[in-house]
């Protein structure tokens, strides 16, 4: 091959090549312009997906194609905004929460509720339930909800307490008395008594008694009877009395352990007693001596120039009678003497002390005096009523013997 011949293939061939290139070059730009088309086609969208944002780039037409290029599953529970049907435009904004399964608990009911909820605040909001100043609820209200979240609210309820006798109004839930005490700022002391007891649980209107137990000691200072001592004494007669000596009485001390309840007694225990001052005796004489009132019938008395006779109207009475003290005018104690003869008189007709004979009765002493016996009346001494009312009232002869 001569030289133009190669000069001619040389040329053919370089020409080839640059057509090559060519289009290849415009295959790499026509792909870079589609690419830039398809990018500069997408829209942007700023999505919040459960509390973390992120930006993208997209071609889908709804928000559930998003979702669904996320790979992202949704429930009929959760919160989505804009709704899943709708056509996403550019710089679109999106917010999905996921729901949480939460057990949630309101007394003595129990339920699973589907909530979006970030705090149990919002969560109890969300379904309606009103919480009271003294309700109690469990975890706290500004505490954060998650799927394994479970919320109890007790809800407080009115109770009566009654502490040392002091009646007031508190609020408890269903918690024993001990804790509701507790709760209530209220201590107790060893010996305080509480009713229901302690580990019962408080219901509804319940009524909780506190009561204050106080064991005391008390010492106190009381007086001690003195006795009454008799003696016998021969120159006093039967029936009178004689105070020797006076009674004084004595001291002594008694220490006691008092219960009190509510600040009341309602136990006296004694634990000793001590004498501090012994008591004196009262001494009294008692006479024993005895008045004969028989008087001798003997001829030289009754035809004594002192003796002398009459008639009388007469009524009978006892040593017990309406107004009567026992004892007589001349100190004869005819309750001492149911024996003695003794008649009542006028001393102006018959004098005290005069021996006299009374028909139906016998010998007597004139020894008692009496506001309704005056002139020619008499009263006659019995022991018995039944021999009283027998004697009646009834006229008699009286012989006056000294």
């Amino acid at each position: 091959m001569d030289t133009k011949s190669m000069k001619n293939l040389f040329s053919k061939s370089m020409s080839n090549s640059k057509w090559a290139i060519v289009t290849a070059s415009i295959v790499v730009f026509m792909a870079a312009v589609g690419f830039l088309f398809y990018e500069g086609s997408k829209k942007t969208v700023a999505l919040t997906l459960d509390g973390k944002e992120k930006e993208i780039r997209t071609h889908a037409n709804t928000i559930q194609d998003i979702l669904q290029d996320l790979e992202i599953s949704t429930h009929s529970q959760d919160y989505l905004y804009p709704s899943a049907g709708t056509e996403v435009t550019n710089n679109m904004k999106v917010v999905w929460e996921p729901a949480k399964q939460v057990e949630l608990t309101v007394g003595d009911k129990k339920k699973t509720v589907w909530t979006t909820a970030s705090t149990v605040k919002e969560l109890l909001r969300e379904n309606k339930i009103e919480v009271g100043e003294h309700d109690k609820i469990k975890p706290g209200l500004n505490e954060q909800v998650n799927g394994e979240t479970k919320i109890h609210v007790e809800p407080a309820f009115p109770v009566k307490i009654v502490e040392g006798g002091k009646e007031s109004k508190a609020w408890s839930t269903s918690t024993t008395v001990a804790d509701f005490l507790k709760q209530q700022g209220i201590t107790l002391d060893k010996q305080d008594r509480v009713e229901p007891a302690l580990d019962k649980v408080i219901n509804v209107n319940d009524v909780v008694n506190v009561v204050r137990v106080e064991k005391v000691t008390d010492v106190v200072e009381e007086p001690m009877a003195f006795k009454v001592v008799t003696k016998k004494d021969s120159d006093l007669t039967k029936g009178n009395e004689k105070v020797v000596q006076e009674g004084e009485k004595g001291l002594k001390e008694m220490k006691y352990e008092i219960i009190k309840e509510n600040g009341k007694e309602v136990s006296r225990k004694l634990l000793s007693e001590r004498v501090i001052k012994d008591s004196t005796d009262k001494i009294v004489n008692v006479g024993t001596k005895t008045i004969v009132a028989q008087v001798s019938r003997g001829s030289s008395q009754e035809s004594s120039s002192d003796e002398r006779e009459f008639y009388v109207s007469s009524t009978a009475y006892t040593a017990s009678c309406n107004g009567c003290s026992g004892v007589t005018t001349t100190g004869i104690n005819l309750k001492a003497n149911p024996g003695v003869k003794v008649i009542a008189v006028d001393p102006s007709v018959i004098p005290l002390g005069s021996k006299v004979y009374v028909e139906g009765y016998g010998y007597a002493v004139a020894a008692d005096t009496g506001g309704a016996i005056r002139g020619n009346k008499i009263d006659v001494f019995f022991s018995s009523k039944t021999d009283a009312y027998s004697w009646g009232r009834k006229s008699v002869k009286v012989k006056i013997l000294n």
